[in-house]
Parts: C-alpha cells; structure tokens; sequence
C-alpha cells in the first residue's frame, strides 16, 4: 500500500495510510520483530521504529527510546529483549484492546510505585482514580444501559493516563456496549507519551491527546466534554503562566476560562477547577443546527454568542450537562476572605448550584505527600439524577476515618468512636509506598459510593442548603474618643520630629529655631489639665490668629498629644460628605461574618450591641454584585460539620497514670542506686 501512496503529499498520506490500517496508527516497514534477525538489531529496529505513523513515532521519541536502544546494544542485551517481544502473541484476536490496556496500565503502575519519590507527580493512586470515576459515573443510567451510546471524557491533567483509562474501564465493566472517547493534556513530555501509548493501545484517537502546559495554552480550547477528571499538583504556584492568565480573567472575561476570578498566585488549584467548568456542555436538546453548543457571554456591555465544538455526542443526541471529579487539598475549601478570588469562585460554584458533594479522603493516600484531600464532585444537570433531589444541595462526606474493628472500636482523627460494618473507609497498607500508607478498598470504595448515591445525613454525610456556606462580611465601626493632654516629653518629641524631617529636605532647623505648627499653643498648654473634647482642644489654636492649622497638621498634632480615652467626648467629622457624623476609630475597626440566610440587622442588635452599644455598621461597604450591605463570602469549613467533642479525662485517672509513672521512675531510680 504505501508503494502507491509514498508520492503524495505527507498528509494526504498518513490519512489513506490509517484508513488502510483500519487502526488509529499505522507501519510502512516490510519489517516485524521476528526479521530483526541477531547481527544488526540496533540498526533494523531503529528504521522499523521510523516507519509508524507520525503519531505513533511522536511516543518514541518522547520515551527516549533510541537512547534506551543503544544502552541495550552496549549490554548485549538488545536481541534477547526484541526476541521475547517477538515470542510473546500480542495480536488483538488474542489480546482484545480492552485487556492489552489493562496490562499496558498494570506496567505503568509498577514502574510509577519502583520511583516512590517522583510517583506522585504524574500519577494518581489507582484506588483514589477508582473511587473518584465511581462517583462521577455512578447517576449516568443511560451511558451504564444503553447500547452504542458514545460520550466523552475529559482530563486537563492527564499524566500518565489513569482517569481516562479508568472511566473507559468503568464504563466496560457496566456496560461493554457503551464507548467513551478520551481527551487529555499533559505538560511533562514522558507522561504524555505513556498516555497516548495507552490510548493508542486502547484503540483511541491519539491526536485527541496534547502535550502542553493546560492553564497557559488550552489546546483543546473549542470542545466541551460529558466526563472530567483531574487531579491538578497541590499548593502549585502559577506564576510562570500569570500573565497570560491575568490577560485573560480581564480581556475575556466569563467569555474566558477565568471571568469569575482569580485565586493567589501560591496556588492553582481553583485555576483547573474554573478550566473544567468552562469545558461544561449546556443542558438540553442538541439538534443538528446547535451541535456547536452555545454559550452567551456579556462582554464589554455587549451579550455576544460563542460557538463551542462538543466532543463526543452526535446530533440526534440529548445533552445532559456535564459531570467533573477532581481532587483537590484542604486550601480551596476555606482560603481567601469574602471578595478574594478565592471566595468568588466558590460564589460561582454555589450560587450557580454546580456543586454536588464533597468527600474528606484519609490522610497518607498519596506517594509524595501526607496530607488531607478531597475530592469534588460537579454537575450542572442536578435535575438529571432520577433517584434524588440534589437542587440547591451540597453533600460533604467525610471518608476519612479509620476502618473501624467489627464489634469493636476504632480510632479516628478526634478519639474513639463505636465500630460499624457500614463504616468502612481505608486500610492501612502492609508496606507504605513513598508517602502513601493506606489504601481504600472495593469494600471502601463501595461504602462511600453508596453514602453519595444514599443522599442522608448520618455520622458520615451531612446535606446542606449551598446558602449555608454564604456569610456577608460586615464592618462594624466603633467612635472615635480622643483626650488631649500637652505634656513637656511630648511637646519636645513633637518639636524633635519637626526638625528631623526639616533636616531630610536639608533645611537648617536647631532645636532653638524650630518652630513647628501651633508652637507656641502648645507651648502654652504645657501642664495643663486634660482636654477631653478634639473640637475644644483645636479652639484653642482658632483663639490664637496666628496659627491656622490645615488638615494635615491637624492630623500631626493629634498623632503626638491625642490619647484614646472612653471619657472623652465622640470626634465628630467637621467637613466632608460625613459631616456632623461621628469618627470611626481605625483601631477599633472590626468585621464580622454574618451568616448568608440571617438579616444583617438583625444579627447586629442580636450579636453585636449586647456588647458594644455604640458601634455602627459601614453601610458604604456593600456587594458588588447584589447591592446589599456587606460583602458576600462563601467558606466550606469541613472539619467544623464534622467534629465530636471529646471530654477531656477525669482528673482521678490523670492523678492515677501520674501516680503510676512516679512510681515506675522510683523504682527506676532505686534500681540504679542499689
């Protein structure tokens, strides 16, 4: 075939060549690996490598593998290696695509945990991915029921490919039937090679996967997806992208990745989870004139219509929205105060009801790092899970206690609670790889699978309102009260800081010259009795004509002989839009959260006045988005839904344990003196 093809133009090439081939990749080369023979190994299997496809031979040569070749030749261990490949019967009537993936992934789990200290980088823990592609997959009745249904799957993060081959897995399993199209991007070139040999492998369209950096350069930036995955680094900076990220929250705006906001360049993780969201398809009809999937945007005063390529939906098909599943750490939950970028996000997710749950995972699940994770779970279709109403609910899960003893206790992260068989959640691993020291099980991943679908409060689940997690930051003011007292120290201090900034614009000022503002009314009050009223302290320099006072002066004078005293009379603003109003004091200031379904004002006679009766609340600080009073903040304080109080111990068995070790130290010591 390629005698009569190797004329024509590259492209026109490649396309009859993988037509001809039937598969998604393709081998010019007269060649196979029982014609290597043993003198020229090297050489032969070189140009026979050469002869794929170009996407095919783009995996080579991300693997390195003509370096690996020559390491082999110089060992004299090339021939042996190619000759048990050649020996061993890989063909597809014997290993379907589906198993030969499932081998291809077993290898790349196995060299991933050989390299505990780098695994974690590109490669998520098999029972996480698992647990994970459950409950994003576990509501979807028509893609795990329906024959020759095809949807797509998405990973922004994709590394060595296990979400996406997991979904494809999930999916078999239920339903062999059913197809999944995967789509992915990875920035380190060798774990993207492993992902497109696995893709390639599994029979998928290997040009769907792109090497490249996700947040800086989105190469798949047209489509939208039925599934996503992801689990972005943890606490990674961003910095190296920021200007192009930057560029885009404010040129683009919502018609953007990033209109909603942008978190603290210390971490990128709500940047992935804002990325996924845009990558939603639109619930509804998908017809043959809107299978390009349009999203309206605002932009600059102007709505504006955006046409966005969906992936992996025909057009005779319904769109159900989209499902994401990402995990993230402890940082997104609660980081960032009411108007960050942080909480602005969370506002997006909540108050456009895209979040469905959220569970605590055990610490030590992952290979390089210990600490707590959870995974999200998002869809913009609550109204397609048949089984239960999640409108305007938000499900937190925590998973992240110990397997407790049948019929006994176990411990958890608070102290001790009462075994159950339903309450199964992690085992810890016989021998730890790198960070990772527990594992979740089948019987796990199971039981929390079934506490999401189940959509009931117990121990474990609890089910909120999205209002719940809202809170309006208030700011609440107290008086100004200020006493004047003109003592000889400060009057000298207040004449020594004059000279020091005459002598920084190189004036020549002595102590004897120096004659600052209100000099000799001050000079005057030297002595004198405290003056608790501002406007009667500043009256007294009105009385002496040759001292007018500005604003500034004014300040300056109250920074050195103003006291803060609550005998004192309130400041009151003299000029100015606030005029007759009275002063706040900046280090009184206060804010306080008050709870999204609770009345501002009601709050602050109930909370606030019990305490400070003459405070005040800013009602110039209101939200920009709605207009009221208070800036609206959204938090998910986790652990605080979830905590036990624990008594501390009754002193009688303090005293006692006290007691006992004494006595253990007394005889230690007696031991050593005999």
């Amino acid at each position: 075939m390629y005698e009569t093809v190797k004329d024509k133009p590259i492209e026109a090439q490649d396309k009859i060549l993988t037509h001809s081939a039937k598969l998604s990749f393709y081998n010019t080369s007269k060649m196979d690996l029982n014609k290597l023979g043993e003198t020229g190994v090297a050489q032969n299997l070189e140009s026979y490598v050469q002869s794929f496809s170009p996407n095919a031979r783009e995996i080579f040569e991300h693997f390195d593998f003509f370096n690996t070749i020559d390491k082999l030749e110089e060992a004299d261990l090339l021939y042996k290696v190619a000759k048990r490949f050649a020996t061993t019967d890989l063909h597809p009537d014997v290993v379907d695509n589906h198993n030969m993936g499932l081998v291809f992934e077993e290898l790349i789990r196995r060299f991933a945990e050989s390299s505990n200290e780098t695994a974690g980088e590109h490669f998520t823990p098999r029972d996480i991915v698992r647990l994970t592609t459950s409950l994003v997959f576990c509501n979807d009745d028509d893609l795990l029921t329906q024959a020759g249904l095809v949807r797509s799957i998405y990973d922004p993060t994709a590394g060595t490919g296990g979400f996406l081959s997991s979904g494809m897995e999930y999916v078999h399993e239920l339903n062999d039937k059913a197809a999944l199209s995967a789509f992915g991007q990875e920035l380190n070139p060798e774990s993207y090679a492993i992902c497109k040999a696995d893709m390639l492998i599994k029979g998928q369209k290997v040009d769907n996967i792109k090497l490249g950096n996700t947040l800086s350069n989105d190469q798949l930036s047209a489509d939208k997806f039925d599934y996503m995955l992801s689990n972005p680094p943890f606490g990674v900076d961003w910095k190296k992208v920021q200007k192009g990220i930057v560029e885009e929250h404010k040129d683009k705006g919502f018609e953007g990745r990033f209109g909603t906001g942008l978190p603290r360049v210390s971490d990128g993780s709500l940047l992935f989870l804002m990325h996924l969201i845009s990558k939603m398809r639109r619930t509804g009809c998908t017809s043959a004139v809107e299978s390009r999937t349009l999203r309206t945007a605002e932009v600059k005063g102007r709505t504006s219509v955006v046409g966005d390529r969906t992936s992996g939906t025909t057009d005779q098909q319904s769109s159900t929205g989209s499902r994401i599943g990402i995990i993230l750490n402890g940082s997104p939950l609660f980081t960032g105060g009411a108007g960050s970028g942080e909480s602005e996000i969370r506002r997006y997710v909540l108050e456009n009801d895209l979040l469905e749950a959220i569970i605590a995972l055990p610490t030590d699940m992952f290979y390089n790092t210990g600490i707590a994770t959870y995974v999200w779970v998002l869809s913009n279709n609550k109204s397609n899970n048949k089984s239960v109403n999640r409108k305007g609910k938000v499900q937190l899960i925590n998973a992240s206690k110990e397997r407790p003893k049948k019929g006994g206790r176990g411990r958890s992260g608070g102290g001790e609670v009462e075994g159950n068989d339903e309450n199964v959640f992690y085992t810890a691993m016989r021998k730890s790889l790198g960070s990772k020291r527990k594992e979740l099980t089948e019987e796990s991943i199971e039981t929390i699978v079934k506490t999401y679908g189940q959509f009931t409060e117990n121990e474990f689940s609890k089910v909120f309102d999205y209002q719940d997690f809202g809170y309006r930051r208030v700011t609440v003011e107290r008086p100004l009260k200020l006493a004047f007292e003109v003592t000889k120290d400060k009057f000298e201090l207040y004449c020594q800081d004059y000279i020091e900034k005459a002598q920084k614009k190189n004036r020549d000022v002595t102590i004897e010259l120096a004659q600052p503002a209100g000099y000799s009314t001050l000079q005057s009050l030297i002595g004198k009795e405290k003056i608790l009223s501002r406007s009667n302290f500043f009256k007294r320099f009105v009385e002496d004509k040759s001292e007018k006072l500005s604003a500034a002066e004014q300040k300056n004078i109250c920074k050195f002989f103003g006291e803060q005293d609550e005998n004192a009379e309130t400041c009151i603003f003299e000029t100015g839009k606030n005029k007759g109003q009275p002063e706040p004091n900046p280090d009184l200031r206060d804010n306080e959260n008050v709870p999204l379904k609770q009345s501002v004002k009601d709050y602050f006679k109930r909370e606030v006045l019990p305490h400070v009766p003459d405070a005040w609340i800013d009602e110039s600080k209101v939200d920009a988005k709605d207009g009221e009073v208070g800036i609206v903040g959204y938090e998910i304080p986790f652990n605080r839904h979830f905590y036990v109080y624990q008594p501390p111990r009754a002193l009688e068995a303090i005293d006692a344990d006290l007691d006992a070790v004494s006595a253990d130290i007394m005889k230690l010591l007696k031991e050593v003196h005999s």
